[in-house]
């Protein structure tokens, strides 16, 4: 358990600013963080444990959070049973996973800095926990997880999107995911159709989980002080999803939300998009009567859709692109879209249009990609 000393008020962010590294003293059963020297540090050296020193990266994300009421608040909104196992992305050195480990059967800990591992694995040996914890000394995102029945994290704010990318659409089936985000990343999660923050990775993950909001955390509670103030969320796969080929539905959320305020009108008319969409058509043998020749597409997401200036005259013959772009906008008005916005629309309004588009014969996906690389690609796109 963390507790402050008392007779010297800790100033810590500061410390760690000019200092960038704090003492971690330790004892059988807490971690306390101090920013000098004195006599009473001496005496507890002596008498409780081995000092270690540590400098932390803010770069990489590395904010240990200290507060041992906000960490005790974790573990009970995480509904942890005595059968569970639980995996920690990114223990550091392991104030929550010393907790985890006294409410679960078993803790995998997936940490990439040797260091904190070091650390960790030490804290544990003193309390005997050994045999109940796993640690893999890789990156989360490029590892394959072990079976797990829940997800309990302070989650480095520079892989929470990708992270939950991994972890909504993965193979392991788990039962609920409670994790401390940076507040604006969490209230980006936590919108809905018309919010400001509303986007493409709330659409996703709400397609197939539910998103909870469970409490607020200050900076002030974490070593060194991140420069805002975080979130607890909690994430419950459904136990049932739209009946929907999810790479499709990658594909078609990552075109919409290219530009989410933009009329869908206007996104589907752009002659770059069209050629990219009749390309598709013809590649899946849905219109053979159409043909389009190589013309070269950014698939890069959340970025602004080039001109239409591009010079893709290569790419079929003007009538064939105006047959084919006259089809998309018939289903937009078929469906009254062409005006709405991807913003504003909900996931059944979105899942109602591109069932319309495949209808008519429209995809998104590129299947010569095939289905594991369209997973790969669509976690990867969330990535730094």
């Amino acid at each position: 358990m963390l507790r402050r000393r008392k007779s010297l008020p800790l100033n810590l962010a500061g410390v760690a600013l000019r200092r960038q590294s704090f003492r971690l003293l330790g004892t059988k059963s807490c971690r306390r963080y101090v920013h000098k020297k004195d006599d009473d540090d001496e005496n507890r050296n002596s008498k409780e444990g081995q000092e270690r020193h540590i400098h932390l990266h803010k770069s990489r994300g590395q904010h240990i959070l200290t507060n041992h009421r906000v960490l005790e608040a974790i573990v009970r909104k995480s509904e942890i049973r005595p059968t569970d196992t639980v995996l920690e992305i990114g223990p550091g050195t392991g104030n929550l996973t010393m907790k985890l480990l006294e409410a679960a059967k078993k803790v995998i800990a997936v940490e990439i800095d040797k260091r904190m591992v070091d650390i960790l694995c030490k804290r544990v040996a003193e309390r005997g926990f050994e045999d109940r914890l796993t640690v893999i000394c890789k990156d989360a995102l490029k590892t394959e997880f072990p079976i797990f029945d829940l997800v309990v994290a302070n989650i480095p704010y520079g892989i929470s999107s990708p992270l939950i990318a991994k972890l909504a659409f993965g193979v392991n089936p788990f039962r609920s995911a409670t994790l401390l985000l940076q507040k604006e990343f969490a209230r980006r999660l936590l919108a809905n159709p018309g919010d400001s923050e509303f986007n493409r990775l709330a659409v996703n993950v709400k397609l197939v989980a539910e998103v909870e909001y469970i409490m607020d955390v200050s900076k002030r509670d974490f070593v060194p002080y991140p420069k805002v103030d975080s979130s607890v969320v909690k994430i419950r796969p459904k136990t049932e999803i739209p009946d929907v080929d999810m790479n499709e539905w990658w594909a078609f959320t990552r075109t919409c939300f290219s530009k989410k305020n933009k009329t869908l009108g206007a996104t589907f008319k752009q002659k770059k998009k069209v050629i990219e969409l009749l390309k598709r058509s013809q590649e899946m043998n849905i219109d053979k009567d159409l043909a389009v020749a190589d013309c070269n597409f950014d698939g890069n997401d959340d970025k602004e859709e080039e001109s239409d200036d591009g010079d893709c005259s290569s790419s079929g013959s003007e009538k064939e692109k105006g047959l084919f772009r006259e089809k998309i906008v018939g289903v937009l008005k078929a469906g009254r879209f062409e005006e709405k916005r991807p913003s504003k629309l909900s996931n059944e309004e979105l899942l109602h249009l591109l069932s319309l588009f495949n209808q008519a014969g429209i995809h998104f996906h590129d299947q010569a990609k095939g289905n594991g690389e369209g997973k790969v690609a669509f976690v990867a796109s969330y990535s730094p």
